[in-house]
């Protein structure tokens, strides 16, 4: 099980959101290289990052930023990116820099051509962002829901190549009321490609209910603000993950 830290940019910092509100967030740092040499000291095996201003602006905008993370990683571990990724271009020159997987999200609902030429001319870098309400789409900074089914929009876009997806419960993100296992797992069972789970991690018990359902399809987890605020030991809860895996695998 993977426990990813997230590293979310707006303006060059480090913040956290609620639901996904660029009006309420929190800054938990001002130095983005300092935060992800903190999580590798940690024991992170991969790092997310989402480009908040580029994903409002539906291009680049964190640049600096990432690239001071990607020379701070210096290839000790992958790392994953979303957030204003609208154009093959884009993904050629995230990849160039160093970037192992780009992050869709909105953009391959709205635009599945696109997401099918990404998926042909990048095959095994890109990861689909699935955020979803009660079972459907959410789009747009999660200010519309489509109507469409969770599940069968992920085994279309699984058909087209992608590499895994994340799903995000919008209603549960950055506000540490624990991850939704159930929806994570009813995703996972349908699919054959990993699903990261996303959204709400409130600490270790949320980590034991996922490690105990892995074998499903649950590759890993986001840790956005529970580890910023110390309701999870990031360390602690790879170590754990690390000991029920082994326990699973004896």
């Amino acid at each position: 099980m993977l426990l990813i830290p997230a590293i979310d940019l707006k303006d060059g910092h480090c913040v956290r959101l609620i639901q996904g509100d660029m009006d309420q967030s929190t800054t938990f740092g001002e130095d983005p290289a300092a935060m992800a040499a903190k999580w590798l000291e940690a024991g992170a095996r991969r790092l997310h990052l989402v480009d908040l201003n580029g994903a409002f602006a539906g291009q680049p905008k964190n640049l600096g930023a990432i690239k001071s993370i990607l020379k701070e990683v210096n290839g000790e571990i992958p790392v994953q990116l979303g957030g204003g990724i609208r154009d093959l271009d884009t993904i050629e020159r995230y990849i160039d820099l160093g970037i192992e997987y780009l992050i869709i999200g909105t953009a391959a609902v709205k635009n599945p051509g696109f997401l099918q030429d990404a998926c042909s001319a990048f095959a095994g870098h890109i990861i689909v962002g699935l955020d979803a309400k009660d079972g459907k789409v959410a789009i747009d900074g999660w200010s519309k829901l489509t109507g469409q089914d969770v599940i069968s929009t992920a085994k279309r876009f699984e058909d087209w190549g992608v590499e895994s997806i994340i799903y995000t419960d919008i209603g549960r993100d950055g506000m540490l009321t624990g991850i939704n296992v159930d929806a994570t797992v009813k995703l996972a069972q349908a699919l054959k490609i990993p699903v990261i789970a996303s959204g709400g991690l409130a600490g270790m018990a949320d980590i034991e209910a996922l490690c105990a359902v892995q074998k499903e399809g649950v590759e890993g987890v986001i840790c956005g603000r529970a580890i910023y605020t110390g309701d999870l030991d990031f360390a602690a809860g790879q170590d754990r993950a690390d000991e029920l895996t082994d326990a699973q695998d004896a």
